[in-house]
């Protein structure tokens, strides 16, 4: 005859300390100047807001266009007084990133520090995680 083994559980509330919690997305002192030199004047925006989609010949990409309304999902990012949103299918493979603006003498973009990354294409436009 087989025995019957019978477990119980215990749950108990444990008091925690509440950490800060990370912002999904940092800019830098540039990037902060840049999308502010790009909302000057145009009251219609609320801010950018980030995405990734599937392209080029690493599987992702980044997207980053002007926002008029904060979708249900969407992430909001303040700081410095400028307000980026991340789009909820970007929330995850961004976390932790940084989002810096760099010029050079032949070109002038954003660039994303990503840490989740595991590799990007020859021409650093596309990227896997």
């Amino acid at each position: 005859m087989a025995s019957k083994v019978v477990a119980t559980a215990t749950v108990r509330a444990v008091k925690r300390k509440l950490l800060p919690t990370r912002a999904a997305l940092s800019l830098t002192p540039s990037a902060v100047a840049r999308v502010k030199q790009l909302l000057d004047g145009k009251s219609e925006y609320i801010g950018l807001k980030v995405g990734v989609r599937q392209r080029g010949c690493n599987g992702l990409s980044y997207t980053l266009d002007y926002a008029t309304t904060k979708d249900k999902l969407d992430e909001e990012v303040v700081q410095d007084g400028v307000k980026v949103l991340i789009d909820k299918k970007a929330q995850l493979s961004l976390l932790g990133t940084e989002m810096d603006y760099v010029e050079t003498k032949l070109s002038a973009e954003f660039v994303f520090n990503n840490p989740n990354i595991k590799g990007t294409c020859g021409c650093g436009e596309s990227f896997s995680i």
